[in-house]
């Protein structure tokens, strides 16, 4: 049997990711970032309500440079979610489809996630001492 020649998919190696497409995959990213996180909110509000000795364990989790990463992090999952979800609203209404606007859409996701996560956070730090 002869095989015909046609051509292959591009391989992931060589193909660009559209910045649309590459926020939609962060969008599921830091939806599950946010379940999980979620856990350590339930843990840090049960060691609260178990005692001082608990509560100044999860406190000692989370002033520590991981807890911090960590709160960092999920902090960005929170306001990068809300954003790209507003940005998903704007879509629903039918705006917002086209090439250019995608791109640019994109880009003001991304910028009001890192914006409101940096303000937040300092705020947050400044408040703690």
């Amino acid at each position: 049997m002869i095989q015909a020649e046609r051509p292959l998919s591009p391989h992931l190696q060589i193909y660009k990711w559209p910045l649309a497409m590459a926020t939609s995959i962060l969008h599921r990213a830091t939806g599950i970032a946010l379940a999980v996180g979620t856990v350590f909110l339930v843990w840090w509000l049960v060691a609260a309500a178990m005692g001082e000795q608990a509560y100044a364990q999860a406190q000692w989790f989370f002033g520590s440079w991981l807890g911090v990463i960590f709160l960092f992090g999920w902090c960005f999952s929170f306001f990068y979610h809300l954003c790209n979800g507003i940005r998903h609203l704007v879509w629903d209404a039918g705006y917002g489809f086209e090439k250019p606007d995608a791109y640019r859409n994109s880009v003001v996701v991304i910028a009001a996630a890192v914006i409101l996560t940096v303000v937040a956070f300092a705020a947050g730090m400044m408040a703690r001492g």
